[in-house]
């Protein structure tokens, strides 16, 4: 999709970071925040959940479309899974550890606390929440962060309650797992001050920075998420969901800004025609003999086939808004909301065994001419219908522009419909849960990453690029606790970044060596009870031994440091192996024999040790 001009558009964009805290309990209740293994539930229960009123008697429209879709919710609980999670007893007080954390993160981003936070309740009925809404609470206002192309105000810092993971789709529902629901979330808003993708992109770097600066948040696949606010000037607001990675921001809102010019000018082509949508009708009938499996398999189970004639809609439908994805694709993703699986229409027929006589045969019976384009459903009776109403109302919206929604990003920077923006009338007060005083004074900022990286290089002698790395890293805490133990701090920086990632890329699992393991290995070093030489080696076998401690993995790969008399031992043994390649060469000898040296130690001892030993009874011989 080609570049625009995103001043001349009008390109307003904010973002919403979703970001997991790493606390030791769950954000009302005493359950570990740590992810399990669905296959390690003991227990599941359904719940059905629909809409309630707010305290004004309003529903939230996003939550009346999500209950229209009528579907079974199945929750996988674990030995740690409490009442809480359950929505069978009442929320414990909010967890003080997250309440810090949440306070140094609007210290970072120069926000203003509030006095008192109240918890809310969200409306969610989408199944990943078992109480049927979501507890959140305003802890911050009034921020700023810098971008390279300017400031960018930060709305507000929400404290909140993390959703169920979603775990898989059954044949009546959706299956979710309990363990995540409840972890503390922070959700950190900005205004509408992003003017270019690569602005949002910035933004969201920034914000990321500030949150790892704690030392406090989760991290991985799935602790952090971005949606992302987009329009454009004769456009209209859209929620993007669900961006997993940064490197997809600049190219979800550079795609949106397409869709919203693509929609613009396909609804100023559709009043031009004077375009319009009709009736829905049932023309089963047309395809009683059809060929189609799809529509044919539908009929053959007592469904139905309706259509909608878009008069005036002839070769849009099938137009292209995004890289692969139409119009058409548009009315498919509502239709799919209320169980199809997915729409035919005129602009792709005729096709996937529907004949030209069938299409033709459509047209008349929904009074469809050339111009106008006809969009069909085929599946059971109600599901049929409540598809193909959605397909008329998404294409009335065609004529109208670009609807407000909220969308979900996809893997490859495009966005499929979600759902309508919600409203006020989701939120309403929590009268479970006391509000909670704030008191800004009593946490101190943390360092930022990057100044981190500047006192790396400086306190420790660490180039730029392992600094950073360092720095960046999830295991930066432990970084500081080898320094700090007295280990070297270039070697403690190799061992948990350069090491583990060659041992990645040897297919080691890495992902096994745990925190505790670490602190051990520098133990060892520090006592001398190690070589830095052994350290891949060990690190080798916690990977594929994790239940073993570090000490008992060293003794069981014999890693244990060797002393001077081994040392000398083991190089008199090599050196009077090659007592003719030394004469021969004499200290041109060295570079060979220090290899071999190295592997009859295995490890245990210095490179530094065994090389001076070696020298010494080289140049004995020599």
């Amino acid at each position: 999709m080609s570049e625009y001009d995103y001043d001349d558009l009008g390109l307003v964009a904010g973002l919403e970071i979703h970001q997991q805290l790493d606390t030791e309990t769950k954000l009302f209740c005493a359950c570990p925040t740590r992810l399990r293994d669905p296959e390690e539930a003991s227990r599941t229960f359904t719940r059905y959940l629909h809409p309630t009123k707010s305290e004004l008697g309003e529903l939230d429209q996003a939550a009346v479309e999500e209950s229209r879709v009528d579907r079974e919710f199945e929750y996988l609980a674990y030995d740690t899974t409490c009442l809480v999670e359950e929505d069978d007893e009442p929320p414990g007080r909010v967890d003080e550890e997250a309440i810090e954390t949440t306070l140094e993160i609007a210290q970072l981003m120069e926000m203003e606390p509030v006095d008192q936070a109240h918890v809310m309740r969200k409306i969610v009925v989408d199944g990943s929440n078992t109480t049927g809404f979501q507890r959140t609470m305003l802890a911050a206002t009034d921020g700023v962060i810098e971008t390279e192309e300017g400031n960018v105000g930060i709305e507000d810092l929400m404290l909140e309650e993390e959703s169920a993971q979603r775990v898989e789709e059954t044949d009546s529902g959706v299956r979710y797992s309990l363990d995540r629901l409840g972890i503390p979330l922070v959700e950190i808003g900005t205004r509408p001050d992003i003017s270019s993708p690569e602005q949002a992109r910035d933004a969201a770097e920034q914000i990321g920075m500030l949150l790892r600066s704690t030392g406090k948040v989760k991290r991985g696949l799935g602790t952090i998420r971005q949606d992302v606010n987009v329009s454009i000037a004769e456009g209209a607001r859209v929620e993007i969901k669900g961006v997993q990675s940064l490197d997809d921001i600049d190219d979800i809102v550079r795609n949106e800004v397409g869709r919203q010019v693509e929609l613009l000018d396909i609804a100023a082509e559709l009043a031009d025609r004077d375009a319009a949508v009709g009736d829905v009708r049932d023309v089963s009938e047309v395809f009683a003999e059809t060929d189609s499996g799809v529509i044919g398999g539908a009929l053959s189970g007592d469904g139905r086939a309706m259509a909608v004639p878009l008069f005036g809609f002839d070769g849009l439908v099938g137009r292209e808004i995004l890289p692969d994805r139409r119009l058409g694709t548009e009315f498919a993703d509502h239709a799919k909301r209320h169980g199809a699986g997915g729409i035919f229409h005129t602009d792709e027929l005729p096709a996937y065994g529907v004949t030209e006589a069938e299409v033709e045969d459509l047209r008349d019976a929904v009074g469809a001419g050339p111009e106008d384009a006809v969009a069909l459903v085929a599946d059971d009776p109600e599901t049929a219908e409540l598809a193909i109403e959605a397909v008329a109302d998404r294409a009335e919206q065609a004529l109208d522009g670009v609807p407000e929604e909220t969308r979900g990003a996809n893997e490859d920077g495009t966005t499929r419909y979600l759902r309508p923006l919600p409203g006020a009338a989701r939120m309403y007060p929590e009268t479970d849960v006391p509000s909670v005083d704030l008191d800004p004074s009593e946490v101190d900022p943390p360092e930022l990453l990057t100044e981190k990286i500047s006192r790396y290089q400086e306190e420790f002698g660490l180039d730029a690029a392992l600094a950073e790395q360092v720095a960046y890293g999830h295991r930066m805490p432990l970084f500081e606790q080898a320094v700090e133990m007295g280990v070297d701090p270039t070697l403690a920086a190799d061992t948990l970044e350069s090491t583990m990632t060659e041992l990645r890329r040897d297919d080691v699992p890495v992902e096994n060596v745990t925190d505790e393991h670490f602190e051990e290995l520098f133990a060892l070093l520090v006592e001398d009870e190690l070589a830095k030489e052994g350290i891949p080696e060990l690190l080798t076998a916690l990977a594929e031994n994790p239940e073993l401690s570090a000490s008992e993995a060293a003794e069981q790969q014999d890693l244990g440091s060797a002393g001077e008399d081994e040392v000398r031992e083991a190089v008199v043994d090599v050196v009077e192996r090659n007592e003719e390649q030394i004469e021969a060469e004499g200290m041109g000898a060295f570079s060979a024999l220090m290899g071999e040296c190295m592997g009859a130690l295995r490890g245990k001892a210095d490179g530094d040790v065994v090389s001076d030993v070696l020298r010494e009874e080289i140049q004995k011989r020599a």
